[in-house]
């Protein structure tokens, strides 16, 4: 690291004012803070003193997701060879490891190139463009995004939907720290209006095959996520027989059986199938105290809550799908643990992040069984919280207020 540091003060002065690449400055301010600590520090107000700034509490949150990612890399590949009959869901999941690791990254790898080059790019012009440094909040927006996306979600449309959401849901309101909707989330619900049918509940298992003597051969699959095939229960008797196969999938021994919906080993996007890396990653959070556990508890309640209430009701199949299974299929718990606990676009107050986590999450289940036509409703809770968040801690503001004129008042007439 000596060296490395060495480097970066050798040509330093090449980037400051009068240098050769003074215009390049912010680049390499971005990367020379990224690797070691700033060496200035705050000369007015009050402040408090850290070991750690923005760009390392990003880079724990990109930590926490790594669980995430190299499930998913695995499963897309694990998903393929199972749709085409190389390996039996009764096989051992460690055969053919490396090429299911293999197939995955070949599709996942190119999607994160791509987020976090078309995002830093843009960041890099507007932070030119002002004069000031590269905001470090796409340091995990930009991991987030590829996570939300189906595999073979075109590069193309990953490109547009990083733009649009840099610079419509972030820069537009002065970048790092000053957007009201979660960025990532913005991305995907951009592309599920304006590509419904790429976004829609039908998502692509990777159709790439990976071939000893014909090396890579191209191999469509298309098939529908849990969600999605829960959704076409919607409107149907619970003893038709297209309900009844589908909810067979959901059993015990069924493809979106409890176990499997938990491990991971179903289909969907790349970050958001496997509950256990999830919370893997949930726990590093939690305790570097980076993420909140009050956001993810109530919201994970609002979920089991509105699950109760359906199996209650059991109008129709979806309804009666266990609580518990609903919170581990689909976004819910990717949702929960690095969407919903932003810190810049969820509720600041403390009683305001139970509120609206709990309600994050009870829409969440609310939207995906009510409407169909968004199989996965935890975009749409999580974002229309965002817009409700600073409402929230406005009237726990004021309900506090309220509190302590009453006992201002109630011992001046103690007094009295």
């Amino acid at each position: 690291m000596k060296a490395l540091h060495n480097l970066l003060d050798s040509i330093r002065p090449q980037f400051e004012e009068g240098g050769k690449f003074s215009k390049f400055w912010v680049v390499y301010d971005s990367l020379e803070t990224f690797a070691f600590t700033p060496g200035h520090a705050t000369k007015n107000g009050v402040h408090i003193r850290d070991g750690v700034d923005l760009k390392r509490t990003m880079f724990m949150v990109i930590l926490a997701l790594v669980p995430a990612l190299l499930f998913g890399t695995w499963n897309q590949g694990h998903q393929y060879l199972l749709s085409i009959g190389e390996i039996a869901a009764n096989d051992s999941l460690s055969l053919m490891f490396w090429d299911k690791l293999f197939i995955g990254a070949v599709k996942v790898l190119p999607l994160v190139v791509v987020s976090y080059g078309v995002g830093l790019g843009i960041e890099f012009l507007f932070a030119g463009m002002r004069g000031h440094s590269i905001n470090e909040g796409y340091l995990v927006s930009g991991m987030l995004i590829p996570l939300i996306m189906p595999v073979d979600c075109p590069l193309w449309m990953v490109a547009l939907a990083v733009a649009f959401a840099v610079i419509i849901a972030k820069e537009v309101f002065g970048g790092t720290g000053m957007n009201i909707l979660n960025v990532a989330l913005t991305a995907r619900a951009f592309l599920f209006f304006a590509y419904p049918k790429q976004l829609s509940g039908e998502i692509w298992i990777h159709n790439v095959k990976a071939s000893a003597d014909a090396g890579l051969l191209a191999d469509g699959y298309t098939g529908a996520t849990a969600l999605g095939h829960l959704a076409s229960t919607v409107g149907k008797g619970m003893e038709e027989p297209a309900v009844t196969g589908v909810m067979s999938m959901f059993g015990a021994d069924g493809m979106f059986s409890l176990t499997n919906s938990f491990l991971g080993l179903i289909p969907g996007s790349i970050g958001e199938t496997s509950a256990l890396a999830i919370l893997i990653g949930a726990a590093l959070l939690i305790w570097t105290g980076i993420g909140s556990w009050k956001i993810m508890s109530s919201f994970l309640a609002g979920g089991l809550v509105m699950g109760l209430l359906f199996n209650l009701m059991g109008l129709n199949a979806y309804m009666t799908l266990p609580a518990i299974h609903q919170v581990v299929m689909g976004g819910f718990m990717f949702g929960m643990v690095f969407m919903a606990t932003d810190p810049v676009s969820a509720s600041q107050t403390e009683r305001g992040k139970w509120i609206y986590g709990f309600f994050g999450g009870f829409l969440s289940i609310m939207i995906r069984v009510f409407n169909p036509a968004y199989p996965e409703g935890v975009m749409m809770a999580i974002l229309f919280m965002n817009v409700m968040a600073p409402l929230i801690d406005h009237y726990v503001i004021q309900a506090n207020v309220g509190k302590r004129e009453k006992r201002a008042l109630a011992a001046q007439g103690a007094t009295a």
